[in-house]
């Protein structure tokens, strides 16, 4: 009687435990998250004071997002060898120094080293991922991984506090300006959050870690990487995470030259975009646990295709040529309303694919999620970099905004197909019995 007592015990201090891992690190997260996308909104007073262009502009949107993705390998193969209540404490606590000094910048060439810095945030997905795999099983970690991943809705926080912020601190600042104003006082107060953010996470989780690396040698730890599925799911993370990225900090400077909106405007209607985009991600999860990761992507795949298929089209006339001389029919014009629910849809997709992707990882490489989730984080993240410098890019080449949702369109297509085109075969080769089944995995298969 007495060991079912203790065991009752035992097992309830273990779901408390990884409870408190998942809570702390989700908050943490989220406040990281808000840090590296942060220009996406204090961009654009940004680009008054400095007089900066648009790709000048792209460029400290990109660094930031560079510096979050070029380490989740590593992050994640350390997480899983020492502890991510050690490894995530430290970045918090090493983020608020240039969250800090950001507040005090006087040129471009600083912000653009500072952005690069404060971009260490981004990398605390990879560390999150590893940390909350190790303390939750097989049949919680989509629901788990997904509710921990919708800490991705940081990058509304800016989008929502930001301008109210700007608009209401004092340009002087407080303390005679040590306490800065405007824009700089944003970067100011999550310095602050940051280090509270590492106390909690510090005196809050377990001081006994799991450390399913610990052991282990690198080259082990390495050696999954070396399967073609692990870059199949990096691509299909580069469309549901590194477009959701790019696209957080493209929309503002979208709305505000396209449609002439204030920037409070903007920011609000590209939170509409980041919300389902985030906190959908536990659904997602739950979905994947449920009914299985690809059949979730495929979903994903359908409504993106749909979405920025509409959203590439050029706004005009279709021109017919007649004998009696060129007619306009057609007339074609999103309007702000139109051009939002499509990117709320967006949203939607993004958020169930992003949990539906790492459902895939525990399934297929358990003893590895550090290393194989931070590889796809960081190539996914990646698109973060590249793609907007791309949209600036494509816009000053075709003069059209709407050539971002062309690139997003060709990206989305290559993945489905390639997802596709992988079920198709994993189905021939198991065939008749696996024919309507395709959520079947072989351990053998390298696809």
């Amino acid at each position: 009687m007495q060991l079912g007592h203790l065991a009752v015990q035992d097992s309830s201090s273990s779901v408390g435990s990884s409870n408190a891992v998942l809570w702390l690190s989700t908050l943490g997260f989220t406040v990281m998250f808000a840090v590296w996308l942060m220009f996406g909104v204090l961009g654009i007073p940004i680009r008054t004071e400095f007089g900066l262009s648009d790709v000048q502009l792209s460029w400290l949107t990109a660094v930031a997002v560079l510096n979050g993705a070029i380490w989740r390998l590593g992050f994640g193969i350390l997480t899983d060898r020492i502890g991510g209540r050690l490894v995530f404490t430290l970045m918090l606590l090493v983020t608020a120094i240039p969250a800090f000094l950001i507040s005090r910048v006087s040129s471009y060439p600083q912000l653009l080293l500072l952005a690069f810095w404060v971009g260490l945030a981004g990398n605390a997905f990879a560390v999150g991922i590893a940390w909350n795999s190790a303390w939750f099983p097989k049949e919680r970690q989509g629901f788990a991984l997904g509710l921990f991943g919708a800490g991705n809705v940081g990058a509304s926080v800016t989008k929502l506090i930001g301008p109210a912020l700007i608009t209401f601190v004092p340009a002087a600042g407080f303390l005679g300006g040590f306490i800065p104003g405007g824009w700089r006082f944003v970067p100011m107060l999550y310095s602050v959050l940051l280090v509270v953010m590492a106390a909690l996470v510090w005196f809050g989780t377990p001081s006994v870690d799991k450390r399913p690396g610990q052991g282990r040698s690198l080259g082990i730890m390495l050696e999954p990487l070396r399967q073609v599925r692990v870059w199949r799911f990096s691509l299909y993370y580069l469309v549901v995470f590194g477009a959701y990225v790019a696209l957080a900090a493209w929309l503002p400077k979208y709305y505000v030259d396209v449609y002439a909106l204030p920037l409070h405007e903007a920011a609000l209607l590209t939170a509409l975009f980041i919300f389902p985009a985030s906190l959908l991600r536990p659904l997602g999860g739950f979905l994947s646990d449920r009914f299985g990761a690809r059949r979730m992507m495929y979903g994903t795949f359908a409504l993106m295709l749909f979405a920025t298929g509409v959203l590439m089209m050029p706004e005009g006339h279709v021109v017919l040529e007649l004998p009696s001389g060129s007619r306009d029919v057609l007339p074609w014009h999103l309007n702000v309303w139109l051009f939002t629910a499509l990117v709320f849809l967006i949203g939607v997709a993004m958020g169930i694919g992003k949990a539906a992707v790492y459902k895939h990882i525990p399934e297929y490489f358990p003893k590895d999620v550090g290393a194989v989730g931070g590889l796809v984080g960081l190539l996914g993240a990646l698109g973060g970099f590249f793609l907007p410098p791309l949209f600036a890019y494509a816009q000053s080449w075709t003069g059209f905004p709407q050539s971002t949702f062309f690139i997003l369109f060709v990206l989305t297509l290559v993945s489905a197909l390639w997802m596709h085109l992988t079920v198709v075969k994993l189905l021939q080769r198991a065939a008749p019995r696996l024919e309507h089944d395709f959520e079947h995995h072989l351990p053998s298969s390298t696809d």
